[in-house]
């Protein structure tokens, strides 16, 4: 799951060190998990009596738990894994936060998310300038401009096409902004 073999952090390290509390909030934030707080309590309590070092023994023991199609659940539950072990989100923004910098004015930034929390932090920046839901203010109550034109209102989704070619792109949205000059006076 490391996109980076040299990190210190990997998949069994976070099922088998997290606390309870740090794998509950991992499941709500990055799954969506809709029983993150059972889900947590039942690998910590699994963890004492077993071994839980491959995705075989792991899923074993959540199978109890599983809401809903097995799939999707276990989707979410090693998203969640995945976004911790390689700080995706923390990736993304760190990566938004130089496009300014970097880009020209009137050049354009296209980017594909593939979840909904990937694409909130996208959607946010271009409209906002940062990652908050509503724009910041300055200390004279004006809100600061993102510096980006939204050329996509709503986000470029797959085509029926796409689709029957390539299932895996079901998730994929696209947006695009084009970076403004942003006057000084605003």
């Amino acid at each position: 799951m490391r996109m980076n073999q040299k990190e210190k952090i990997n998949a069994a390290g976070v099922i088998n060190d997290y606390s309870e509390e740090k794998l509950h909030k991992m499941f709500e934030r990055f799954g969506e998990v809709t029983n993150s707080k059972t889900l947590a309590q039942h690998i910590v309590q699994a963890r004492k009596s077993q071994s839980l070092n491959s995705i075989t023994d792991f899923k074993n023991v959540l199978y109890p738990l599983v809401k809903g199609n097995p799939e999707k659940y276990f989707a979410k539950v090693f998203q969640a894994i995945r976004i911790e072990v390689n700080d995706e989100l923390g990736a993304l923004k760190d990566m938004l936060l130089q496009v300014p910098e970097v880009l020209l004015e009137g050049g354009r930034i296209v980017i594909i998310t593939f979840h909904s929390l990937e694409d909130r932090i996208v959607k946010n920046f271009f409209k906002n300038g940062n990652f908050e839901e509503s724009p910041k203010e300055d200390m004279y109550g004006r809100k600061n401009t993102s510096g980006f034109k939204i050329i996509t209102k709503k986000p470029i989704t797959p085509s029926p096409e796409e689709l029957k070619n390539n299932p895996r792109s079901r998730s994929a949205k696209m947006r695009i902004a084009e970076k403004i000059k942003v006057s000084k006076d605003n």
